[in-house]
Parts: C-alpha cells; sequence; structure tokens
C-alpha cells in the first residue's frame, strides 16, 4: 500500500504539552506518521498523568509500571525525553530539538515559557519556519489570560455544563474530558493548514489556540440557537433542542435511543406502538408541533416504549427503518463486531507488556495510519535523542 508509513511521514514535532489537549494533538500527528519527541519535567516524574491512575501496567513480575492508562490514551507514537527546560543546558537542547522541527506545540501559561527564552517572540526570529502551536485555558489576549484552564472550568465556562444533565439535576460535565479532546482536535487541524502554509511560503506562525474557544465553538446548534432566539436553552437531558421525538427511551429491561428526525419517520414509529392515530393528531404531526408538544408527546411515547423489551424495539424498528440504537457499557462495546471489524481496539507491546489501546478512527485508503511505538516509560528515549545528529530520526 502506497504510503504505507503515514502521509506525516517526516514531519517532525516537538511537544512540550502535557495532560490532554495537546498530547491528544501530537498523538493524533504521530498515528499519521509524525515522527513526536515529547519533553518531560525530571522534577515531577514526567507527564502528570503518568500518575493519574489506578489502573497502571504492570510488568510481569506484577511490579507497577509509570504508564497510567490515562497517559497511554494519548501519548503512543512518541519518544519521551527528560530535560528540564528551567537550566541553561536544557533551555540549549529544546533550541537544537528545535532547530530541526517542524512543529512545536506547548501548553503552558501565556508568557510562562518566555523566561526560559522558549516562547514563540524568542524562538520565531532564529527559526522563522517553525509552526508553533500554544494551547491554554483562555488563549493569550483577553482579560483572562492569566487564569489557568482545566477541562472542567472550560466546560463550565464555556456553557456546555448548563445544557447537559437532567432538567430537575445539578450542570453536568461530559463524562470524559471532551473540552481537552476537542481542543486538541481543533490544534492538529490548524497545525496542519500552518504547515499547509509554511510548505508554500517557507514562513512560519503561531497558533493561539484556548480551551474555552474551542468549547464555545462546538457549542454548534444549541449556540447559534441561543444567538438566533435570545431565548437561554435549558438541559433536557438527553432529549434534543430541535427535534421530537429524539431522546433515550426506558424499555421493559433496559433502555433504548429513538432518533426519529422526520414526520415520516414519526409514522412508521407509531405504526409501530399501536398508535397510528397520533401522525394525524395536529399536535404531532410535524416536528415542530411535536417540540410545542413535547411534554405531551412523551407522556403517550414513554409508557408505549416501556412495553416492550429492547430486542424487540430495536428489531422493530430498524425493520421500519426508523433510527434506533442501544445504550451499551463499555464492555459490551469493546466486545462488539463492529469494533472488531474497525480496528478500534488495538494491541501493542510496550515495555512491560502488552497494552491495549483505542484505535484511530481515520480510515486512510492510500494513507493509512500507522501504530509504530507504544506509549513510552518516562525518559525511555532521553540519551537515544540528545546523543544523535538527527534526534529526529527512528
Amino acid at each position: 500500500m502506497a504510503g504505507s508509513e503515514g502521509p506525516l511521514k517526516g514531519v517532525k514535532v516537538l511537544d512540550l504539552s502535557r495532560i490532554l489537549a495537546g498530547p491528544t494533538c501530537t498523538q493524533l500527528l504521530g498515528d499519521l506518521g509524525a515522527n513526536v519527541i515529547k519533553i518531560e519535567n525530571p522534577a515531577s516524574g514526567g507527564d502528570d498523568t503518568r500518575q493519574w491512575g489506578p489502573p497502571y501496567v504492570e510488568d510481569a513480575q506484577g511490579n507497577r509500571s509509570d504508564l497510567s492508562a490515562y497517559f497511554m490514551s494519548a501519548n503512543r507514537n512518541k519518544k519521551s525525553v527528560a530535560i528540564d527546560i528551567t537550566t541553561p543546558e536544557g533551555q540549549a537542547e529544546i533550541k537544537r530539538l528545535a532547530s530541526h522541527a517542524d512543529i512545536l506545540i506547548e501548553n503552558f501559561k501565556p508568557g510562562g515559557l518566555a523566561k526560559y527564552g522558549l516562547d514563540y517572540a524568542t524562538l520565531s526570529p532564529e527559526f522563522p519556519s517553525l509552526v508553533y502551536c500554544s494551547i491554554s485555558g483562555y488563549g493569550q489576549t483577553g482579560p483572562n489570560a492569566s487564569k489557568p484552564g482545566y477541562d472542567l472550568m472550560a466546560q463550565g465556562y464555556g456553557g456546555i455544563m448548563s445544557l447537559t444533565g437532567d432538567p430537575e439535576g445539578a450542570p453536568m460535565k461530559v463524562g470524559v474530558g471532551i473540552a481537552d479532546v476537542m481542543c486538541g482536535m481543533y490544534a492538529c487541524v490548524g497545525i496542519l493548514a500552518a504547515l499547509r502554509h509554511r510548505d508554500q511560503t517557507g514562513e512560519g506562525q503561531q497558533i493561539d489556540l484556548a480551551l474555552v474557544d474551542a468549547q464555545v465553538a462546538w457549542l454548534i446548534n444549541e449556540g447559534v440557537n441561543y444567538l438566533t432566539s435570545g431565548n437561554v436553552p435549558q438541559r433536557r437531558g438527553n432529549g434534543h433542542p430541535n427535534i421530537v421525538p429524539y431522546d433515550v427511551y426506558e424499555t421493559s429491561d433496559g433502555h433504548v435511543i429513538l432518533a426519529v428526525g422526520n414526520d415520516g419517520q414519526f409514522r412508521r414509529f407509531c405504526d409501530f406502538i399501536g398508535r397510528p392515530e397520533l401522525a394525524d393528531d395536529p399536535r404531532f404531526a410535524t416536528n415542530p408541533a411535536r417540540l410545542e408538544n413535547r411534554d405531551a408527546l412523551n407522556a403517550v411515547l414513554r409508557p408505549a416504549v416501556q412495553a416492550h423489551d429492547t430486542a424487540t424495539v430495536i428489531a422493530e424498528l430498524e425493520d421500519r427503518k426508523v433510527p434506533v440504537g442501544p445504550v451499551r457499557t463499555l464492555d459490551q462495546v469493546f466486545a462488539s463486531d463492529q469494533v472488531a471489524a474497525r480496528q478500534m481496539q488495538i494491541a501493542m507491546q510496550a515495555a512491560p507488556g502488552s497494552v491495549q489501546l483505542i484505535g484511530n478512527p481515520l480510515k486512510l485508503s492510500r494513507t493509512p495510519v500507522t501504530y509504530r511505538a507504544a506509549p513510552p516509560e518516562f525518559g525511555a528515549d532521553t540519551q537515544a535523542v540528545l546523543n544523535a545528529n538527527n534526534p529526529f530520526e527512528d
């Protein structure tokens, strides 16, 4: 297969980020073939997430490694190099690595690297083609620029928590660090765009990316609903702000997701529950009408769905071409034939032993992603990288 080492083969990434947003970005670049050197602080034992466990990988003797599951989720296809950037020697090493790099990514507080001479303003005159991506909580400018940024804070400040959770309950964060992950994806897009510009002009640039900005951007329809109407959206649990019925419904033995997206699907759904007259009821015949009468409709639908078991609801509605699906636990997810067919669970050989990881969702027909190196133990590549004439060579 052409390009079997990935479309970004030869791209060199100097990764000064830690936790999740930056590492998510650099893992994605690494999966696509980039050569990533991850700089870790020897004073703290490396990336903070190495200590965010259990669970941890254990060796054959049962000894705990520094590979927490959290760390492994965002750090494959990287080399780990221990450098203390607070020392003149460490700063010199970072500059030497930057001289070879195409991309530098960091998530220090704005201005945090200036005292070490490693900020964009200092490095860009010496390395004018360098693409320099800065991730922070609130960005390099604005009244909150100096405040620290964490995923939970971004979800609260950026509004997604006000939309998430039971209508009668407290505001709720998403179950994973989604603000970090989405920020990492935006970072990857920005970096690839800047590389395109660099390849055309030879000119690098700084990418200023904020967790909160990214979170506001993916408010998507609810954000524009507010901007259009002026009405502050309310929490609806699993309900959809613009479509009904589009929710989780209880069955006799579990739950199903219904996603009835148009009036034809609604008519076929009403046929299944034995209430065909609902499709002609003016309160429910169109989606705008169903939105206006959401509570009245659900008062009829919920007991009707609960009269059937999960398997029956799914089979009958799939047969009628009405969107429906299960609510699965993670053991069911990773045991599924779909995950196996799409290679969304992978095994890699790490230093302590074999580890199970989540696969990359990108399926490129000519330049597929590659899994070349398992998440590294702290400092595993320090000597090899620092002693090499070309530190980014494999």
